[in-house]
């Protein structure tokens, strides 16, 4: 017996200021009912700070790494400063693999952290107590904020979190049992100032996708049908393309060999002039201007017909060996003869 009652024993743990923020998502799910009647479930939410214990609650579509990493960014900014650690439950959307020892990080979570320059610490398996703080806060919003929004009909995500914004505030603000200061209160007087300064630079959920790189020396972006070039020797590697909603990072073997800024045009191609072949780099520097421009050096009636093969031919590509050749008559028979000539066809239309 007396075995059994010190395994059993716990210690009380004193929270440092700035130290933990504890995440986890409410076992009840709120609902909206939209306009077609149908009812749709979606998760809460709920973010604590150790030591003042200042809770942030937020409905979200699902428990996904999106949705979690957004709500948990949004907390840190509804908190104005980042704590030294995260601890998620063991979420499938911030920890691959739980351990008792060492869990495994998702990708992006882990990414998340190191944006905002905090760790991630899951809870142990197994290990309730890690998990108390958290799981306290989700029992008593219960309270304060579910039985609230009982009788309140919502069509959005936004309405519901407009409703839930009031809410909290009171709960934040009302006084602990038994004593004569609230969680607010407490968390400006001892730890707003422990938090370390957010990055201004909000974090983008990364997204990413295993590709081969075509024979043209593009990749395609599958969600947008966007075309991006690659340096032309990676001709039939696999590459990863890793994308925000403002960039294209394409990777192979873990180094970047091609940055873009994303476009969403369909079946449209972003191209890096460095990242073609020579032979077809060549070919993509002739421009209508600069055919015209090394025709000028020779002659103006040189240039004058230059340009009417561009506009009789309609599209560069068609009229690039006929405005290539021109000008290297010059070097065969010489300026003059090529400028008469020039001025003969165009007089006859030709």
């Amino acid at each position: 017996m007396v075995y059994l009652q010190l395994s059993r024993s716990v210690m009380h743990i004193e929270h440092k200021a700035g130290n933990k923020m504890y995440i986890d998502f409410a076992g009840k799910k709120l609902s909206l009912s939209r306009i077609d009647n149908i009812r749709q479930d979606v998760e809460v939410f709920v973010a604590i700070l150790g030591c003042s214990q200042l809770t942030y609650v937020e409905a979200v579509a699902s428990q996904k790494k999106e949705d979690l990493i957004a709500a948990c960014e949004n907390a840190l900014r509804y908190f104005g400063g980042v704590p030294e650690a995260i601890v998620p439950d063991n979420l499938r959307s911030a920890v691959t693999r739980g351990s008792r020892y060492e869990a495994v990080l998702n990708d992006e979570f882990a990414a998340f952290a190191e944006h905002y320059a905090t760790t991630v610490i899951p809870a142990r398996a197994y290990k309730p107590r890690d998990k108390s703080l958290v799981e306290g806060a989700v029992k008593l919003i219960y309270r304060s904020i579910y039985n609230k929004l009982d009788n309140s009909r919502f069509e959005t995500l936004e309405q519901l979190n407009s409703a839930i914004v009031p809410l909290l505030e009171i709960h934040n603000n009302k006084p602990f049992s038994g004593r004569n200061y609230s969680r607010r209160e407490q968390f400006e007087e001892i730890e707003r100032e422990a938090l370390v300064l957010l990055n201004p630079v909000r974090y983008e959920v990364h997204k990413q996708v295993m590709v081969t790189v075509m024979r043209n020396g593009h990749v395609r972006l599958g969600e947008d049908v966007h075309y991006y070039s690659v340096p032309y020797n990676y001709v039939g590697k696999k590459v990863k393309l890793l994308y925000t909603s403002g960039s294209v990072k394409v990777y192979y073997n873990y180094t970047m060999i091609a940055f873009h800024q994303r476009v969403r045009t369909k079946h449209h191609y972003t191209t890096q002039e460095t990242h073609l072949a020579p032979q077809h780099r060549y070919i993509s520097e002739w421009t209508p201007e600069n055919f015209i421009r090394q025709a000028e050096e020779i002659h103006s009636d040189v240039a004058g017909y230059i340009s009417k093969v561009l506009e009789y031919k309609g599209h560069p590509e068609q009229a690039h060996k006929s405005c290539s050749g021109i000008p290297n008559f010059a070097r065969r028979v010489g300026t003059v003869r090529l400028r008469n000539a020039c001025r003969w066809a165009d007089n006859l239309g030709q």
